[in-house]
């Protein structure tokens, strides 16, 4: 079974930084694409970002293109989001979430794991 633990979420100012981390266990971490999505109040969860097994291709929704940056660290079974340049319409709930297989997607269907989220707000 995988299990994946966000942190980093928090209250921050536009315009402002914060950096997710998901901690994943449970098997072979550097075997499977991971992303990352989000909810806000009232909307359905949508797709943020994701990175491939290796590591070497991401995508990004248009919405945070150019803001955010989506990483891992094999070596510490872990995927970060480096979300920069803060709007208020960036507030919602992040989950991370885990692939069974080693090539990103950007549809939720391909998540079966998934964190318990990380509360991200911003304010204006």
């Amino acid at each position: 079974q995988v299990q994946l633990v966000e942190s980093g979420g928090g209250l921050v100012q536009a315009g402002g930084s914060l950096r997710l981390s998901c901690a994943a266990s449970g098997r072979t971490f550097s075997s499977y694409a991971m992303g990352w999505f989000r909810q806000a109040p009232g909307k359905e969860r949508e797709f943020v970002a994701t990175i491939s097994a290796s590591g070497r291709s991401t995508y990004y929704a248009d919405s945070v293109k150019g803001r955010f940056t989506i990483s891992r660290d094999n070596a510490k079974n872990t995927v970060y989001l480096q979300m920069n340049s803060l709007k208020p319409e960036d507030t919602a709930v992040y989950y991370c979430a885990a692939t069974n297989t080693p090539y990103s997607s950007t549809y939720r269907r391909h998540y079966p794991y998934w964190g318990q989220g990380t509360q991200v707000t911003v304010s204006s």
